[in-house]
């Protein structure tokens, strides 16, 4: 029998229905006396630009000094993952791009390279996919990063940085609408390959990012790592070693802070990233600081394969040969994104009838993938980022949960924060660099 000692619980003619309240906030008052025991229990969040997003934490505090912290994460609940569940496995590059909102090109890619595992399809990807999906990884990890670095900067007073980070995250989001038709939630990368090939436009603009970045990556630094109210407010805070990483779950940028130069793009490559050349930046220290440093130098890595993808790209499809799963339409880039060309639905609609059935059957009912399950882990911005997909052989998914980063990376914020300043957790949750789309999904 399943029981819970956080939601109330009772029996309907559907089963057992769990009633999910906002947590044990009276237990956690009524358990403390302001007066005599001199502590007191706030609300901190959610807000922004306090929290990193829309994160409620509940603070016990004697003084300034955090005595327990709580995360309560659910606000920004988007029932992603059920909803793939009445889509076609196509579709659902739609739904899982608005998860995590700062890397929706992961999201995308971890989603496909699981739907073609399980077609046993992933041999068959071209060569020029697997390297339009590597180089708009790397730009959205890039464009993520800034924003870190831009959010973290605003909510520790550093406003400068705050302007500047989320204008050079402005290119990489122009080359993004250039290539897809949108800045955001781009659905681009889709089971089979990517829906749009490259433009020459979008090569050049992405030359000219490479010949631009590096000179405001020194301005940043210039701007920061010698600024004593920085350095004050990140060095020795919020101290998170390997081996507390390792026991948390925690992945990505804050364990390879700690140390330990765990980068899935190494240790278990996929898109072809054993052919690229790049290093893993590590850190020592487990610090605020150690994690701006290491994203800073996360940016430079990217940059350089973004130059080497660049320069690997051969003209071909970008899509799989087989016409039972590749998307029949030839999408165009208009005025209002991306969307069927005209010529192809002049095509279908006055020259082949064949065309236009099988069009209309593959867009509205989708492709059957054979049954089974898979697991397939990639290096996000923020960690791994790993999709459990079940196939039953129907034309939508039977289930699909992600591993998302975000949500098992909050777990270390307690461990940061108790002990510490008031003032101090919102620097450590902040390297955490948490997206709440992507948590709570």
């Amino acid at each position: 029998m399943t029981t819970s000692n956080y939601a109330a619980e009772r029996e309907t003619t559907e089963g057992r229905v769990f009633t999910v309240t906002g947590g044990d906030w009276d237990q956690v008052v009524s358990g403390t006396d302001p007066i005599n025991d001199e502590r007191i229990v706030v609300n901190m969040g959610p807000q922004h630009p306090s929290t990193h997003g829309v994160l409620r934490l509940i603070l016990e505090l004697e003084g300034e000094t955090v005595r327990e912290a709580r995360s309560v994460v659910g606000y920004l609940h988007t029932g992603i993952e059920k909803n793939l569940e009445y889509r076609n496995w196509v579709q659902g590059s739609t739904f899982v791009t608005r998860m995590d909102y700062l890397a929706p090109i992961f999201n995308e890619t971890a989603y496909s390279l699981a739907v073609e595992k399980l077609l046993g399809i992933t041999d068959d990807i071209t060569e020029r996919a697997t390297t339009i999906r590597v180089l708009m990884m790397e730009l959205n990890r890039i464009s993520s990063h800034l924003v870190w670095l831009a959010t973290t900067g605003m909510e520790l007073g550093a406003i400068s940085i705050m302007l500047y980070g989320f204008r050079e995250r402005e290119y990489i989001l122009d080359i993004f609408e250039t290539i897809t038709g949108l800045r955001m939630n781009h659905a681009y990368v889709r089971p089979g390959g990517v829906a749009q090939d490259v433009p020459d436009a979008a090569i050049v603009k992405i030359r000219d990012f490479l010949t631009m970045m590096p000179k405001k990556l020194k301005e940043y630094e210039d701007l920061l790592s010698g600024q004593p109210i920085w350095t004050e407010r990140t060095q020795g805070v919020a101290v998170l070693d390997a081996t507390a990483c390792l026991a948390l779950g925690v992945t990505g940028p804050v364990l390879r802070s700690a140390g330990l130069g765990w980068d899935l793009r190494k240790t278990m490559p996929y898109c072809g990233y054993e052919s690229y050349e790049f290093d893993v930046p590590t850190h020592p220290d487990g610090d605020v600081w150690g994690r701006y440093l290491v994203r800073l130098a996360e940016i430079r890595e990217s940059l350089k394969l973004v130059e080497q993808a660049l320069d690997r790209l051969q003209p071909g499809p970008v899509m799989v040969a087989d016409r039972k799963i590749a998307w029949p339409a030839q999408l165009a880039i208009g005025v209002d994104g991306m969307g069927n060309s005209l010529e192809h639905v002049a095509k279908i609609m006055g020259q082949s009838m064949e065309s236009l059935i099988h069009h209309f059957k593959l867009v509205t009912e989708g492709f059957r993938v054979p049954p089974g399950q898979v697991y397939v882990g990639i290096e996000s911005p923020r960690g791994e980022l790993g999709v459990h997909a079940v196939s039953d052989g129907g034309t939508r998914p039977y289930r699909v949960h992600y591993r998302e980063p975000s949500f098992v990376n909050l777990q270390a914020l307690p461990a940061m924060a108790e002990g510490g300043l008031i003032a101090d957790v919102i620097a450590g949750g902040a390297s955490l660099d948490p997206v709440m789309g992507g948590c709570d999904r």
